[in-house]
């Protein structure tokens, strides 16, 4: 069976100038954007006490995205706050006066009129784009890599959004998509990888995914746990890795947690960065392979780069076997536990996590990261079941085993 890779972070540190993306005021803004929806609420953190006993942890919490506004995922909060960002600055307007009662009136379509926002997607961002275009009046275009499945194909489509599936792989759709915004009237690129002279979208794309932590971040207090000593972060390109290592080094400048970022074998571009050493990106190309379809990216955001070599202790690259361990210890999780329903992008981390505390195989990292019975530890399930047929194949009849 093909180990789990890992690395320490050795890589120079420099002037972090990218953490302020993360400010807690930004995030703030964001939050408050997100609960003027009427579909808004604090996703679940499950608690799983059980579990935590079984590894030897003193606490593991999972915040679970599949209750994301009805969209079974998280990426929603980041495209639309990118949306209304956009939408103030080119109306002249704070972002505080894009409520959804505003950007869902008659006056808001007198005032604006309409923009085309198209997007490249695994799944999950396309959808969430398309769905907040379709509450917000506006157009969306999806494309989509090869390999993609039907039904993201149709979660989108029932969003009312032009979607394509291409035969190109997640990076080379973002090009194409980036190649049609600029030549569209009102068109915008709304993508969560940055690139020389395309920052601003994803930065606030970020900004977007930190309701998600600071809602995390506040269901801990509620029983107790002040801070949590670690944080495990999937990655593809990055966007989500660095808005919530870059939140929680934000809300504990002086004790910030130990952060630990999980990517899929076939597209550890982060990975690949770290064991590179000297701070510089690394890109990994191909058809990028793997049954974690929305870590499958394989160009850094460059501004999550910039906060993950800052503050990140490990990078870990993972098999697909990881991620459906983790989806069959969710779904039936130690007696008393809540089950949570995670996809396959979503469950690498509780994967990772068993695979690190039980495996002495990876003892050296557990001691590295001093991961024992007084860690108290925080992971995402960043997407419930978005393929359903995949999900059953894995949880229930055993694909992708670890003996």
């Amino acid at each position: 069976m093909e180990k789990i890779k890992w690395i320490l972070n050795q890589m120079p540190k420099n002037e972090d100038k990218n953490l302020a993306v993360m400010a807690l005021d930004n995030v703030n803004q964001a939050r408050k954007f997100h609960r003027s929806f009427p579909q808004y609420s604090v996703t679940p953190l499950a608690k799983l006490d059980g579990m935590a006993g079984q590894l030897g942890l003193g606490g593991l919490f999972v915040k679970d995205e599949s209750y994301r506004f009805g969209l079974n995922a998280f990426k929603v909060l980041g495209g639309s706050f990118a949306m209304a960002k956009y939408i103030a600055k080119e109306m002249g307007k704070d972002v505080s006066e894009m409520t959804y009662d505003y950007l869902t009136s008659k006056k808001f379509r007198d005032d604006f009129g309409q923009a085309t926002f198209f997007t490249a997607t695994d799944g999950n961002h396309g959808r969430g784009v398309a769905w907040a275009a379709n509450k917000l009046g506006q157009k969306a275009v999806v494309h989509m890599p090869k390999g993609s499945t039907q039904t993201r194909f149709d979660n989108i489509a029932k969003e009312g959004a032009s979607v394509t599936i291409e035969e190109l792989n997640y990076d080379d759709c973002v090009r194409l998509a980036a190649k049609e915004a600029a030549e569209t009237p009102h068109g915008v690129i709304v993508q969560d990888t940055a690139w020389d002279g395309y920052e601003e979208i994803p930065s606030w794309i970020m900004q977007g995914y930190g309701s998600m932590a600071g809602e995390a971040a506040e269901q801990l207090r509620e029983v107790e746990v002040n801070r949590p000593t670690h944080v495990f972060v999937q990655a593809g390109v990055g966007s989500l890795a660095g808005g919530v290592v870059g939140y929680f080094a934000n809300l504990y400048p002086n004790n910030p947690p130990k952060f630990i970022v999980m990517e899929a074998g076939a597209a550890d571009c982060l990975y690949k960065g770290a064991e590179a050493g000297d701070g510089e990106p690394r890109i990994v190309g191909g058809d990028l392979q793997t049954i974690m379809a929305g870590l499958a990216c394989g160009e850094p955001n460059t501004i999550g780069w910039d906060i993950l070599r800052n503050h990140v202790s490990a990078f870990i690259s993972c098999p697909d076997w990881v991620s459906a361990k983790g989806m069959r210890m969710l779904a039936a999780p130690v007696k008393g536990d809540p089950s949570v329903t995670s996809g396959e992008s979503g469950a690498v981390g509780m994967g990772v996590i068993s695979s690190i505390m039980t495996d002495d195989a990876y003892k050296e990292l557990r001691e590295a990261l001093e991961l024992d019975n007084s860690s108290q530890v925080l992971m995402f399930s960043t997407e419930g079941d978005t393929d359903p047929d995949k999900y059953k194949k894995i949880v229930w009849g055993g694909e992708y085993p670890t003996v």
